[in-house]
């Protein structure tokens, strides 16, 4: 095999003589999708970025500082994975503005590093023309030398460098080979404004196509040979990609998943649960019996632990989501979905944004700049709210642990808490599939682009890449809890000990948030919700899990419920049409400040966010009537 670590000299020997020196400032880092691009971000900068087994992970230009090579004068800019500069999408519009100059606030770059996966070179190779137009010094780094070899992959660096009129090396950017090739690259394109750029033939950019003849003729000529699938692979996806067994085990899979967060995740709850109630009222009895211990214990306590009980649920759902993605599973079950999206005139680029959203909105709605279809991308971000996202788990677990009886079925195998869970994540995409439906049919009816999709090798995830992604998650749950959910917690204790009259504290329903839920509660009781939801649901406005907190702090401030655990509260106060009334509800509804304020970013307009609250809330609120009304003759 022959592979050499850089191909510098021989572009030096013939570029043009230098013209000056340059200051360095700004470094911009492109590459297709799913090429490592972001893994050489994070060993570059030492930062967090995201990275995950498929396309469509970044979205925006990220960036930071190049400390691990001790550049910290050097900024690189992190861009979309593209696979052409053609301004069809939003993420080929950012890499365009910010290579070009003309991004706003963010200044041209100086240089280039170009990352390919050398394991796909053929296909890879496409976005490298267009970039070496724009005429800034490039490096071409090819990612994933390691699997190359491995795997019997041929690749003559320097006749490519020769070829591309770039300098050109392999690396490895997940175990760190190979990247001392950088600053070197960086140190002569500074010293030399010209170098890594000398005049060859590209192609004239006039379409794909004319891309495509010219990448193949110049792996050809420069002999490389594309390694050989892994025999794993191969195997694995015959099987995963079946078309009546893959359908099949991704259920089995997802069925799997939920059970695993009941079983061991409710304990583990359960657990946390009693923990936190018996510190809070250690840390209690420390204080005088006066108003100040009832705002921390039943204003503050008592809300955001009801919370924070859900933490160890949450971490086993992103635990499980996180070896999906690593292992490069997620990508075939994109292909998998590809025949359902286009039953509902989307395809299956829709997949990553919608999948993206089972964790939240917000990034699955900044996803949607990979799809090119204007319509398409718009109506991908008017369903997206539907998916089942992290912040609706905690009501969901909250009602099915206090209504749902733990039964088990198949020898234990699978337990109805798990079946009503995934009903209720498959209620949200179905409602996600039906409105899209709709729009595909009138308003927003487009002619479906062919879905192209670059499968990545099977890998085995890491422990670090999954520990940070839990890390990450954790902290992001806690830090919600700590500003969000406190604040939100602390505003409905106030009003709920308001009006003082003679020096003492408002009894709870006649208190000012008892006035105000028992003046919606006609509209909300044929839902089979009393006030105290219905005070629950205008707090979650601001985000889902806060009717968890606000609910707390509620139950456990009324004297009839106040020395009883918030599930035995509800099952006191409500019925089971009720309670099933509620989760369908949060099946439905928007209830999402950030998710609103995105959407109106991304679409340039109040008109569209405005819309889908209202529908989704008037279809929450038909779905949780009837369910209510059906569960009430039923039992």
């Amino acid at each position: 095999m022959s592979c050499h670590s850089t191909a510098t000299e021989p572009i030096e020997d013939v570029a043009p003589a230098p013209v000056g020196t340059v200051r360095m400032r700004t470094v911009a880092l492109i590459g297709p999708p799913n090429c490592g691009k972001s893994t050489l971000f994070n060993r570059l900068t030492g930062m967090r970025q995201k990275v995950a087994n498929y396309p469509g992970v970044t979205v925006e230009h990220h960036s930071g500082k190049m400390k691990s090579i001790g550049r910290n004068d050097l900024t690189l800019i992190d861009l979309p994975g593209i696979y052409s500069l053609a301004t069809y999408s939003e993420d080929a519009r950012v890499a365009v503005e910010v290579l070009t100059g003309k991004m706003p606030g963010v200044p041209k770059p100086d240089c280039v590093l170009l990352v390919l996966d050398a394991t796909h070179l053929n296909r890879q190779l496409m976005l490298a023309a267009p970039v070496f137009s724009i005429g800034l010094p490039t490096l071409v780094l090819l990612n994933m030398s390691d699997q190359l070899e491995a795997r019997g992959g041929q690749l003559d660096t320097l006749a490519l460098a020769r070829e591309l009129g770039h300098p050109v090396a392999l690396i490895s950017a997940s175990q760190g080979k190979g990247l001392e090739v950088i600053p070197e690259f960086l140190e002569r394109a500074g010293k030399r404004p010209d170098y890594g750029s000398r005049p060859v033939q590209l192609p004239v950019l006039q379409s794909a196509a004319s891309c495509r003849s010219w990448a193949t003729q110049v792996t050809a000529r420069t002999k490389y040979q594309s390694p050989a699938a892994s025999l794993w692979t191969r195997r694995l996806d015959s099987v995963l990609l079946h078309r009546v067994f893959g359908p099949l085990i991704f259920l089995a899979v997802v069925v799997a998943v939920f059970q695993v967060v009941f079983t061991i995740g409710q304990p583990l709850s359960d657990g946390l649960g009693t923990l936190l109630t018996s510190a809070g009222a250690k840390a209690a009895m420390l204080l005088p019996d006066n108003w100040l211990r009832a705002l921390l214990r039943d204003g503050l306590w008592n809300g955001v632990q009801s919370v924070l009980v859900f933490l160890p649920q949450i971490l086993l759902l992103f635990l499980f989501i996180g070896v999906l993605e690593d292992s490069g599973y997620l990508a075939r079950a994109a292909l998998i979905a590809d025949r359902v999206m286009r039953s509902i005139g989307l395809n299956g680029k829709a997949f990553i944004p919608l999948l993206s959203a089972y964790a939240c909105a917000v990034p699955a709605i900044m996803a949607t700049r990979t799809i090119e279809n204007k319509r398409e991308r718009i109506a991908t971000i008017l369903i997206a709210p539907f998916m089942t996202c992290s912040a609706r788990l905690p009501i969901y677990t909250l009602i099915i642990a206090a209504f749902i009886p733990n039964q088990k079925f198949l020898g234990g195998v699978i337990g109805l808490r798990a079946m009503v869970m995934l009903g209720l994540y498959l209620l949200g995409f179905l409602a996600a599939l039906i409105t899209a439906k709709m729009l595909n049919s009138s308003v927003m009816k487009a002619s479906t682009a062919p879905f192209i999709l670059e499968l990545p090798q099977y890998r085995w995830p890491t422990v670090t890449s999954l520990g940070l992604r839990l890390y990450d998650r954790g902290a992001l749950f806690l830090k919600k809890a700590g500003t969000v959910i406190l604040t939100v917690t602390f505003l409905v204790w106030v009003l709920s000990v308001l009006p003082i009259h003679g020096g003492q504290f408002s009894d709870l329903t006649t208190s000012v948030i008892g006035h105000l839920g028992h003046w919606i509660e006609p509209a909300i009781q044929p839902l089979g919700f009393n006030w105290k939801i219905g005070i629950g649901l205008l707090s979650s406005i601001v985000a889902r899990e806060v009717i968890v907190g606000t609910l707390g702090t509620l139950y456990g401030m009324d004297p009839a419920t106040h020395a009883l655990g918030l599930q035995a509260a509800l099952r006191h106060d409500i019925t089971l049409g009720g309670a099933i009334a509620l989760v369908v509800f949060f099946a439905f509804a928007m209830q999402c400040t950030s998710t609103l304020a995105v959407v109106r970013r991304e679409t340039n307009s109040w008109k569209l966010p405005a819309m889908q609250f209202l529908y989704m809330t008037g279809v929450a609120y038909v779905a949780a009537l009837v369910t209510n009304q059906v569960i009430m003759r039923l039992f």
